[in-house]
């Protein structure tokens, strides 16, 4: 029995293209754009003697740049990803990062594999951009997990906060420098812009906009309420953090109870492909005999719709939002 290598080589050149971007972005920007970092980013570049006001500017241009950059040929799929993820590159690093690394996996496919020159060159961009796309991807979910867990006991030290005697910008700031990456430097911008004299419910109203979670929204406007109606804004924000807690814990409860449902999802969808991969490594001429009938390319473009179907169908089940 004949064994090809070459699905393997392709797997381990994708596997190898996300571990490079990974790489590439710790050298560029250092630990402290990690988001398990136990010191803020914000606090750590001011560590190292950065003005406030410099450190303010890099992180806002940061946290927008991908944001206008939409009007980038193709970048507009990636964009908003990249925005939420938060990522330091700026846009046309990544589109440079997606060139580079599409002639890495060019090269590595060249050595390694011994397919035709087209299809080397469109699997080698289809790894380089798609490789960009999911480590974004990943980076995205990541952020946005972390500022949803976050979130409730940052309101909570506002609260103790309020409650001691300290005004809402100083709570604000108390939060910048006690709660960790990603939350840690979104609150110590606002508390920065606040200093410089912008509107705390706008600034939150901004970050609220710009994340795209639904608890900051709701937290932008109980601050705007309070700030033009009045009233008792340590109360405001513990209810409104009872209720985060409580939507948490419900949207972990869902999960568990569809955990089942999505593995099986999941399994049903991936199955057909690795067979087909395990049927190419361990006899790659089973389709022999076929692969030169006119019905051949018909039929797989049919197999790949209805996986395609099923993959979404999939996913519109077990996506249960809370």
């Amino acid at each position: 029995m004949e064994i090809s290598v070459a699905p393997i080589i392709y797997i381990l050149i994708f596997v190898g293209v996300l571990v490079l971007v990974e790489g590439v972005y710790l050298t560029v920007f250092g630990k402290s754009i990690s988001l398990n970092n136990k010191v803020n980013r914000r606090l750590e570049l001011l560590e190292k003697g950065n003005s406030r006001e410099e450190v303010l500017e890099q992180l806002r241009k940061e946290m927008s740049q991908h944001i206008r950059s939409q009007g980038i040929p193709l970048y507009s799929l990636l964009a908003e990803k990249a925005q939420k993820a938060n990522i330091a590159f700026s846009p046309m690093q990544l589109v440079v990062m997606m060139v580079v690394l599409a002639a890495i996996a060019f090269a590595g496919l060249t050595i390694g594999t011994e397919a035709a020159l087209g299809i080397r060159a469109l699997v080698a961009v289809g790894m380089g951009v798609g490789g960009v796309y999911v480590w974004v991807n990943g980076k995205a979910n990541k952020r946005m997990s972390l500022i949803e867990e976050q979130l409730p006991d940052a309101i909570e030290l506002m609260v103790r906060s309020l409650r001691v005697g300290h005004p809402f910008s100083s709570a604000v700031g108390i939060v910048a420098k006690e709660v960790a990456d990603p939350l840690g430097s979104e609150f110590g911008v606002i508390a920065d812009e606040a200093a410089y004299g912008k509107d705390m419910g706008e600034a939150l109203k901004a970050m609220a906009e710009r994340i795209g979670i639904q608890d900051l929204r709701f937290l932008a406007v109980a601050v705007t309420i309070q700030q033009t109606s009045g009233g008792n804004l340590a109360d405001i924000l513990h209810g409104l953090s009872k209720v985060i807690r409580a939507r948490f814990k419900l949207f972990r409860r869902v999960r568990a109870i569809t955990a089942e449902a999505k593995w099986s999802g999941m399994f049903l969808s991936g199955f057909p492909i690795v067979a087909l991969l395990l049927i190419n490594i361990m006899q790659p001429d089973y389709y022999e005999d076929v692969q030169d009938t006119p019905a051949f390319i018909p039929a797989a473009l049919v197999v790949y719709g209805f996986l395609v179907a099923n993959v979404l169908y999939m996913r519109a089940m077990v996506n249960i939002r809370v």
